[in-house]
């Protein structure tokens, strides 16, 4: 079988069972160099969830790894310098690959490591960076030409979607360099088991006081400006029907704040951060799923992935780099801008009067989520290795 090396930051729970099912395929055989060292010590420190975080779900099991030596100052994966392996390249090149696909390039053991094997073995690329956030001027010119110059030492890029394709073509990538590998999650673990997570579902919301025809707008996520959950309390301001619920899960630097501003209205609930396995659960609790970010950098949203396989309906702003790919719009949910508070507010009541509409949206959703599999970005890799 063909080699492939996977350089990666760390173990990440959406990453894990695609490097899983990826050595599974009996295709071809992979290794991944994680090259955040320390991250293999357990639970890590996030200053957005403002809490140490260990997911509870296997990230090491079912693929060959190994974690490669840092010798960053400061290390980690929040800055350029946080990822130094010296001994990068020479571990892989004794492991003997014959294509090496990195994920990011902004991190001075990527960055060396994509130039090192260009022109010697096929790079490939994978990133979900888009032009949503940019901003015309002197930096973003000055940026455009790194990228491109960067970008040419790259055979393949692994798009994850539309806004990210547009985002390689502006970068000197097109025609056979990019190859669709849609951004995805683990859908079958949220599809079900229906007959286990429904009844947990709805007794988590009786136990909120929320009754079984109401509509719950649900959040989850970190409670940080760029996620916009503010948004949510301002639906709330001017939907006023009783039948409407918000349930806001998550921690965060807004977390006071959004309590204190939705003091007085009952119809608002907090919960805490729950980890991986409870997820499913969660998303349950919700009618409609809503990311309203308003960036920079939301290049996805991959929980509007796990809210559409557990059966949510979803509002996304457009600043959310997934939400042309997700969503169809009027079928399975919506997209408006980060503050339109009334195009937002119009639909809720619209659906609130309709209930039939709703759980049709709700169907479309977990219909449409097919479509972002790891079984097709396992594919799209199989198809530039063999």
């Amino acid at each position: 079988m063909k080699k492939l090396a996977i350089v990666s930051s760390h173990p990440v729970q959406y990453n894990a069972p695609l490097f899983k099912l990826l050595a599974a395929s009996g295709k071809i055989r992979v290794k991944v160099f994680y090259t955040w060292e320390q991250s293999g010590k357990g639970a890590k420190y996030d200053p957005d969830f403002g809490k140490h975080i260990e997911w509870d779900i296997p990230l090491l099991e079912g693929y060959e790894y190994s974690f490669v030596k840092n010798t960053a100052k400061d290390p980690g994966s929040h800055h350029f310098g946080g990822l130094v392996n010296p001994g990068l390249n020479l571990e892989i090149k004794e492991w003997g690959p014959d294509a090496v696909l990195v994920f990011g390039w902004s991190y001075h053991s990527h960055l060396r490591c994509i130039r090192h094997w260009n022109g010697k073995v096929p790079v490939f690329f994978r990133g979900d960076s888009t032009l949503l956030d940019e901003r015309p001027g002197v930096k973003q010119w000055m940026r455009r030409l790194f990228l491109r110059w960067m970008y040419s030492h790259v055979d393949r890029a692994l798009y994850v979607g539309t806004n990210n394709k547009q985002y390689f073509l502006r970068h000197g990538l097109g025609g056979r360099q990019l190859v669709f590998a849609p951004h995805a999650i683990d859908n079958q673990r949220f599809e079900g088991p229906e007959d286990l997570y429904r009844p947990q579902a709805m007794d988590q919301r009786a136990r909120l006081g929320i009754k079984e025809d109401d509509v719950v707008l649900l959040f989850a996520g970190k409670l940080e400006a760029k996620k916009n959950p503010l948004f949510l309390l301002e639906l709330a301001r001017r939907v006023k029907d009783p039948r409407l619920k918000i349930l806001i899960v998550g921690n965060g630097v807004l977390e006071e704040r959004l309590k204190l501003e939705a003091v007085g209205d009952e119809r608002i609930k907090f919960l805490p951060f729950f980890n991986q396995q409870q997820m499913p659960v969660v998303y349950r609790m919700g009618d409609i799923f809503v990311l309203p970010s308003r960036g920079p950098g939301e290049t996805w949203g991959l929980g509007a992935n796990e809210a559409m396989a557990s059966g949510c309906a979803v509002l996304l702003s457009e600043k959310a780099g997934g939400g042309l790919d997700l969503v169809d719009e009027g079928v399975n949910g919506i997209i408006l801008k980060p503050e339109d508070w009334e195009k937002g507010a119009e639909w809720v009541r619209e659906l609130l009067s309709d209930r039939e509409k709703l759980d049709r949206m709700k169907a479309a959703s977990r219909q449409r989520i097919h479509l972002f599999s790891y079984q097709m970005i396992v594919g799209a890799v199989e198809s530039i290795m063999i």
